[in-house]
C-alpha cells in the first residue's frame, strides 16, 4: 500500500491555494463515514507517481499529521495545459467491507474480424464492479482475438479473475467488429447529419 503525506489546511481562500499550488502541493479532500471532511494539502509530484504507477483505484494509507487513513480517490481536477493535478478528492474505505467501482476494460489481442477489413467498436470502456477495496482491479482484460465480423463481446463473455463481481447485465456489449460497409455507412450518416441545418 503506498503511503503519501499530507497536511491539514484551515484556509480555503483562492489565493490561499494558488499558493498551495506554486509551492508543488495539490489542495485536496478528504472525507468518509464517521470522519469530519478534512482540507489537506499534499505533494503533487507524490500523488501523481502512486497515480501512475498504482493506479486509480489504487488504496493510499493518507498520513495526515501522524494520523493514517485508507483512501481511494474518487476525483481528480487536472490543469491540461500544464498537465498537473489541481485538486483531488479522497475518500476514507472500509478494507473489509465491499464497495462499487469503475474499472478500465484494457482490450487484448487482435480480433480475427479487423483481419478480415472488420472495424472495431467499443461502447464501454470502464466496467462498475463491486468488490472489496484489496480485490479491486486495476484494468480488467477482455480477450477480442476470437471475434469475426458482426461478432460482440458481451460482458458475460469476461471471466471475473479476481474476487469481484460485474454491474451489468451480462448481455451488455464491451467490443463489436462491424462489417467495412456497415462503418461507411455510419461514417455517411454522421457527416450528413453534421451538413444538415437545423429548421428555424
Amino acid at each position: 500500500m503506498a503511503i503519501l503525506k499530507a497536511e491539514e489546511r484551515t484556509d480555503d481562500k483562492r489565493s490561499s491555494l494558488r499558493k498551495i499550488r506554486l509551492s508543488g502541493f495539490v489542495p485536496g479532500v478528504i472525507y468518509g463515514k464517521n470522519l469530519e471532511n478534512k482540507s489537506v494539502a499534499l505533494d503533487s509530484i507524490e500523488l501523481l507517481k502512486v497515480l501512475r504507477n498504482e493506479g486509480k483505484n489504487t488504496i493510499i494509507s493518507l498520513d495526515i499529521n501522524g494520523e493514517r487513513h485508507s483512501v481511494m480517490v474518487t476525483e481528480i481536477q487536472t490543469d491540461p495545459l500544464k498537465d498537473a493535478i489541481v485538486h483531488a478528492d479522497f475518500k476514507v474505505v472500509d478494507m473489509e467491507a465491499e464497495m462499487e467501482a469503475a474499472v478500465p476494460v484494457n482490450l487484448t489481442g487482435e480480433a480475427e474480424g479487423i483481419k478480415q477489413g472488420g472495424v472495431l467498436q467499443q461502447p464501454l470502456y470502464e466496467l462498475s464492479i463491486t468488490a472489496k477495496p484489496k480485490s479491486i482491479p486495476q484494468t480488467i482484460e477482455a480477450d477480442i482475438s476470437r471475434l469475426e465480423v458482426n461478432d460482440v463481446l458481451t460482458v458475460g463473455d469476461i471471466p471475473a479473475k479476481g474476487d469481484y463481481s460485474f454491474n451489468h447485465e451480462p448481455d451488455e456489449v464491451v467490443a463489436s467488429i462491424l462489417p467495412p460497409q456497415k462503418q461507411e455507412e455510419t461514417e455517411a450518416e454522421s457527416a450528413a447529419q453534421e451538413v444538415e441545418e437545423p429548421e428555424e
